[in-house]
Parts: C-alpha cells; sequence; structure tokens
C-alpha cells in the first residue's frame, strides 16, 4: 500500500495541508460574485448570448459551489470547524439542493474503497467506455432538464416517504428532511425579489442547475474515473485532466480536475493542489500517472474504447499502456 511518505517529505506535507480562512472566504465569495454577475450582465443586456453565457457561467459556479462543499465534507474549506460546517452547509451544499451532512459519510466511503466494489460512486463509471450515440442521449438529457427531473424526483420522492402516508405527515417529513434546501431556495427568491427581478430565480438559478450543472457534473464523474487503466493503484484509479482557463470557467471550476492528487492527499484543501501536482511530478512520478490532457481527450476514450490501458467494465485486472 502507498504511503504518504512515499511522494511526500514532511514539510512537504506540513505545508500542502496547511488551511486557511481567508482563502475559504475568498473562494466562496468568488463563486456567487460571479453568480451575481452573470445575472446582472443579463439583466443589463439581455439577448441571446449573454443568456446562454449566463447559463454556462451560472451552472458552472454551482458545481463550484458543490466542489467547495466536498472540500467541507474534508474539512478543508476554512480551518475553522464552525465557518467549515456552516459556510458548508449554507452558502455551498443547500443552495444546490445537497446536504453536507450526508454526502460526507457518502464520500467518504467512497475514498475508502476507491473503484472496489464497495465504492458507491462505482455505477458512476461502470457504464464506460459506452458509444458516442450513448453519450449523446446522456447529453441530450441533461441539457433537456431530464436528469434533473429524475434526481430531484427521487430526492422528493424520499423525502416524503411512502405513498400511504398522509399528506400532513409528508409535508412534513419533506421539510425535516429538506429544510436547508428549502430556506436557501426562500432566501435567494426574497433576495432576487426585494431587488425587483424575482424572475432571475427561475431563469438563472433553476435553469442552469437543471441544464448545464447536470451536464458539467456528468463529465466531471467521466473524468474522475472512468475508464481508468487500474482499480487497484492509486496513481492509476483516479485521473487529473489538464483545463486551459475556458474549462476552468465553465466545466473545471476550483481545480476539481486535479482528482487524482485529491485522492492521493485528502488532506489538501482544493487551491492546493496544484501544488501537490508539482511536487508529484518533481519527485519523478509522471510516467506512473492517469493523466489526460483535456477533458475531449477523456470523452474520446470514454466512448471508443481507447482507455489508456483498456480495462473492460467489471475487470479488476490492470492493463497498461
Amino acid at each position: 500500500m502507498r504511503r504518504i511518505g512515499d511522494f511526500l517529505t514532511l514539510e512537504q506535507t506540513r505545508r500542502l495541508g496547511a488551511k486557511s480562512n481567508l482563502v475559504g472566504a475568498l473562494l466562496v465569495l468568488h463563486a456567487w460574485g460571479l453568480i451575481a454577475g452573470s445575472m446582472a450582465l443579463f439583466v443589463w443586456w439581455p439577448n441571446p448570448f449573454t443568456f446562454l453565457l449566463g447559463v454556462m457561467l451560472i451552472g458552472g459556479r454551482q458545481l463550484g459551489l458543490a466542489i467547495l462543499m466536498h472540500d467541507a465534507a474534508h474539512g478543508l474549506l476554512f480551518a475553522d470547524r464552525r465557518l467549515n460546517e456552516g459556510v458548508g452547509s449554507w452558502l455551498c451544499a443547500f443552495p444546490v439542493f445537497t446536504s453536507l451532512a450526508l454526502y460526507r459519510p457518502y464520500h467518504l466511503q467512497h475514498h475508502r474503497f476507491t473503484q472496489q466494489a464497495e465504492d458507491p460512486d462505482l455505477g458512476l463509471s461502470a457504464a464506460f467506455p459506452t458509444t458516442r450515440a450513448s453519450l449523446r442521449r446522456k447529453i441530450v438529457r441533461d441539457l433537456t432538464g431530464q436528469t434533473a427531473f429524475l434526481r430531484r424526483g427521487e430526492q422528493i420522492r424520499r423525502a416524503l416517504g411512502s405513498a400511504d402516508t398522509p399528506l400532513g405527515t409528508q409535508l412534513a417529513n419533506l421539510w425535516r428532511k429538506e429544510k436547508g434546501p428549502l430556506i436557501a431556495t426562500l432566501v435567494l427568491l426574497a433576495g432576487l425579489s426585494a431587488a425587483g427581478y424575482w424572475w432571475l430565480y427561475p431563469v438563472m438559478w433553476l435553469l442552469p442547475l437543471a441544464t448545464w450543472y447536470q451536464l458539467v457534473s456528468r463529465i466531471r464523474n467521466i473524468a474522475e474515473h472512468a475508464v481508468v487503466p487500474d482499480d487497484d493503484d492509486p496513481l492509476r484509479n483516479t485521473r487529473t485532466t489538464y483545463a486551459n482557463p475556458l474549462m476552468r470557467l465553465l466545466v473545471a471550476p476550483y481545480w476539481v480536475n486535479y482528482h487524482l492528487e485529491h485522492h492521493l492527499f485528502m488532506f489538501v484543501p482544493c487551491w492546493r493542489l496544484p501544488q501537490a501536482h508539482r511536487a508529484l511530478l518533481d519527485g519523478g512520478h509522471r510516467l506512473s500517472m492517469e493523466l489526460k490532457p483535456g477533458y475531449l481527450a477523456v470523452l474520446k476514450a470514454a466512448t471508443t474504447g481507447a482507455q489508456c490501458g483498456g480495462r473492460s467494465p467489471g475487470a479488476r485486472t490492470a492493463q497498461h499502456i
């Protein structure tokens, strides 16, 4: 089994693991600033271009909020525990209809059993490689809101309880289980209404969440664990995908593309992952790492069977290039 000491010195470990309340706050403010700016641009200059740009920018930042929630799940967003839990829940998780408390144990199980039978995320990668036609159908479902409708519908059904439960009890269950997202929804809607733009909530919040956010979440999932060469090697059972500035803006915010480094070093905040990547390269591990030059290369591998080693779904043996 690989250990942190196989890759980093003690000094590197201490430096990379340092958390910051200031940086955490700036990241959250950055996400909400881009969201507010995108809405303001569309209000100021309404046209098809600013509409589509707004949907993509906001959907990308909604994924960004989920990524910051992910850092909070690891206790990395803030050095202060109360800030980590409070901001991670109220400003990151709840606005995108997610729960930090429910996500944390699920996600930590994924880390413990990465690409093994007990991995709760295994279903996200097991379907690949697939055909291009299949991927196109998935993309259409994402961009037309079908994926979001199914996911949110299942979330609401679970919260309501069994169909034979009295309506009053179902509504009480919904409030008890989804109180955070419901309050976040009301606050966002009330704030936009007070500014005179209530319609921005369905048009420039729910619509990006139901479309672009679903697509970039799928692309993220594919890039992280689909068609990897070796389920049992921590350098090759997940992937780092290089992302240019446009991809970081619209598809891969807050260094989510450095997923291999995140799995190796769970104690490293997201904003230090590029430093962790450089440490691995400087340590001579480049040829052992699963790297892709961009997201198009990942999607090509996921739809052609060019798997950087060709692991068939469900196989447990490595086949390296």
